[in-house]
């Protein structure tokens, strides 16, 4: 999900979007185990060193999310036609499977590489940063080569997702977009860290491109490079068709974000989408459940590795670093949490193993953009079918229990109590989530 296109032009999790269409031929059947004691030894290498090439690439695509921003519901996988709302106007994703006419099949290796690592699909076109390649110029050439031969594999669909709004047909722009802000670079290992440290910004930074939804951006929609995963914000399509608002947490170790994660903790939830600290909810369902669940033990590791190793960095957006609220409204907050959410939250704010899990010291209450909270509190955390949240009891919706100026004053309330801290929410702020 990524947030050019989901944070409004736009914003962000996880994946990729506009690369472009043209064609290119299926790729022969792989062969048969039958069929490889009939080769020559020569020939039944290659077909095996093939078949492990197309599996590591298969690996990498779902460590990339492909799936999830390249297929729309009850389509084709890799088809395209996913929808993002931006400040100026609607994006789709591209079909990436083999068709030789609505799908990339014509593109070589090269293409997919220059795409991913320069952001230009052949022709010149350049692509838009819906698609990461801001992120995704990091991965290795053997990686893409990897990712293409497993592309490759997929059954051809002749589809053509619906046209961009008129503004972001017009890519003439993103050649001094691409002036500004963009640096195409591969990923340089730190030698002064550990192997298990580089794997993980290797992921976190490529393929798993996190910043596209956890860093800031600015008027122009690039990512504010000096504020690196203090959070973010995002536009995702919810059942029944609208457009609802996200914020992504701060991943880095400051206060308002994952201080208080240990590397356990980190690795469970990323892995599962539950740990003690947090339940995943939102876009990041989709993330846990389409990508990082597929993932190794030893890469998600690595990568909670890395995460927790990041400074802590505060967002400088307007009242981020702003005490807490205090006045009448947080002790209107303190009566409704009393009276709806102490009894599995607690009156201490940490949860419980069996009951809910802590607001003290939670990202997610903390963001400077109140929006994910507000949403889990309007309509509850929607688990994904295929996770567990252990223990916990399922949160109820308030939508139709607490008014906006409710749940703005009890927002308050766990944003400024234990030790928490971030900008007041309001009324108006409520009513834009409904």
């Amino acid at each position: 999900m990524n947030p050019f296109a989901r944070v409004a032009l736009s914003a962000i999790a996880a994946g990729g979007i506009a690369l472009g269409a043209t064609g290119f031929q299926t790729a022969p059947a792989p062969a048969t185990p039958a069929m490889a004691q009939r080769l020559p030894a020569s020939s039944a290498d290659a077909a095996s060193g093939a078949a492990a090439t197309i599996a590591r690439g298969k690996y990498l695509a779902m460590a990339g999310n492909c799936m999830s921003c390249h297929t729309r519901a009850g389509a084709a996988a890799f088809s395209g036609g996913v929808a993002f709302s931006t400040r100026v106007g609607m994006i789709y994703s591209s079909n990436i499977t083999p068709d030789p006419v609505s799908g990339i099949g014509a593109w070589t290796v090269d293409d997919l590489r220059r795409a991913m690592q320069d952001g230009i699909a052949p022709g010149g076109r350049r692509l838009l940063p819906a698609f990461p390649y801001t992120s995704f110029t990091k991965v290795s050439d053997a990686d893409i080569a990897a990712i293409y031969a497993y592309l490759r594999t997929a059954p051809p669909v002749r589809y053509s997702p619906p046209s961009n709004s008129f503004l972001l047909r017009q890519r003439w722009g993103m050649v001094l977009w691409d002036a500004m802000f963009f640096r195409p670079e591969r990923f340089q290992p730190d030698a002064r860290q550990s192997a298990q440290w580089n794997r993980g910004a290797y992921l976190v930074e490529g393929l798993g491109h996190c910043d596209a939804c956890h860093t800031p951006r600015n008027v122009l929609m690039a990512e504010k490079s000096g504020e690196a995963y203090a959070g973010g914000s995002l536009n995702e399509a919810v059942p029944g068709g609208q457009i609802r608002s996200w914020s992504a947490v701060n991943l880095t170790s400051s206060q308002s974000g994952l201080a208080g994660w240990s590397v356990s903790d980190l690795s469970k939830y990323l892995h599962s989408g539950f740990s003690l600290r947090a339940g995943t909810f939102g876009p990041m369902n989709e993330v846990i459940d389409q990508s990082l669940k597929n993932l190794s033990d030893t890469d998600i590791h690595a990568m909670a590795v890395y995460l927790k190793s990041l400074p802590p960095v505060q967002s400088e957006a307007p009242g981020a670093s702003g005490p807490g609220v205090s006045g009448p409204d947080v002790q209107r907050g303190a009566k409704i949490y009393s009276d709806h959410c102490q009894e599995c939250h607690m009156r201490s704010g940490r949860g419980g193993f069996l009951s809910a899990p802590p607001l003290a010291g939670s990202a997610v209450v903390q963001a400077d953009d109140p929006a994910s909270l507000i949403n889990v509190i309007l309509y509850g955390p929607d688990e994904p079918k295929d996770l567990s949240f252990g223990g916990w009891q399922t949160m109820h919706p308030y939508k139709d229990v607490l008014s906006d100026a409710q749940i703005a004053a009890v927002s308050n309330y766990v944003r400024s109590s234990w030790k928490n801290r971030a900008a007041a929410v309001t009324a108006a702020q409520v009513a834009r989530q409904r």
